[in-house]
């Protein structure tokens, strides 16, 4: 088989590569580096630099036959699209409208996209299911909303298969450490490891849905392959258990071989105060289940970020 899996130089896009390549499939993905590194592209994995809402770079997908079209890539966090809000548009609505169009004119009939649970805002009770209100709090979320309708009417015009994945908090190795605007895992982890304390903006009692990224990537090989007879669907990937930041900080904290202070003050910008969602749908229509726990995933994180991540001055 041959896939598009665009961002293969971050986190999860790299992750998804790696899967499929591992697999025996032929993997080509195009990314503009803006977040990710050129070197997490995985050895075998076809490489197109450019912008995913660029159609002279979409022409150069003109020379392949992809089964299915994974839309990892785009601006990747609400607490950036502040930055740049016609950045963020393009990134997150114009590069899968186009990547949309790209399908129809080539025939690949399975399109996966990573959605996000920032869709849905504060205002429904937990655990959020899919039918739930959005209310989306971010550009960064608006555009999740807009690539998923447009998603959906690619399907009822044109027939195409279309999963949007509403993806929790995707976590574990191979997550960007540098970059702490995106993350909460990787951030508390990598000011824990550099400077011995961590600077929490918002409250402790905050609290999010945490995903193991080999759980991630699993769901996105599920939603290529899923025979549902509905051409449009749309799920969550979740673990249906509630954790607070002062939680996630003390589970962090029972894995780093030294001690950390942390202060929580301040906030974020269009920030969701609290969700955790029903992973329900996605496992009585494909079979998926989040597989490895918090306490599993944050032990096997924590290893891999002692050897990753140099200490600061202390």
């Amino acid at each position: 088989m041959t896939y598009l899996v665009t961002g293969a130089a971050g986190f999860i896009g790299a992750a998804l590569a790696k899967r499929l390549l591992d697999e025996g499939n032929r993997v080509v993905t195009i990314d503009n580096l803006s977040t990710g590194i050129k070197g997490n592209i995985p050895a075998g994995c076809e490489f197109i630099f450019g912008n995913t809402y660029d159609p002279d770079i979409l022409k150069q997908l003109d020379a392949y036959k992809f089964d299915a079209i994974f839309h990892i890539a785009g601006q990747s966090g609400g607490v950036t699209c502040w930055d740049d809000p016609l950045y963020d548009m393009n990134s997150n609505i114009t590069s899968t409208l186009l990547l949309l169009d790209y399908a129809k004119r080539s025939g690949c009939k399975t399109f996966v996209y990573a959605s996000s649970m920032s869709v849905y805002g504060d205002e429904n009770p937990c655990p959020v299911r899919e039918g739930d209100a959005l209310e989306p709090k971010t550009f960064y979320a608006v555009g999740k909303i807009a690539s998923e309708y447009y998603m959906r009417i690619y399907s009822q015009q044109y027939g195409i298969k279309c999963t949007a994945l509403r993806f929790n908090n995707v976590y574990g190795p191979g997550q960007n450490m540098e970059n702490l605007r995106q993350g909460m895992v990787s951030i508390y982890m990598a000011y824990a490891i550099k400077d011995r304390h961590i600077p929490v903006l918002g409250a402790k009692n905050r609290y999010r849905d945490f995903v193991y990224i080999d759980d991630t990537v699993e769901a996105c090989v599920l939603a290529s392959r899923g025979k549902e007879p509905a051409l449009y669907n749309v799920y969550t990937t979740a673990t249906n258990r509630k954790t607070t930041c002062e939680q996630l900080i003390e589970i962090i904290r029972k894995n780093l071989p030294f001690d950390f202070t942390v202060t929580y003050e301040g906030n974020t910008l269009g920030d969701q105060f609290g969700i955790f969602c029903s992973y329900e749908k996605i496992y009585n229509a494909l079979g998926w289940e989040p597989k490895v726990s918090l306490e599993q995933g944050i032990k096997i994180m924590a290893d891999w970020a002692l050897k990753a991540v140099k200490p600061g001055e202390q």
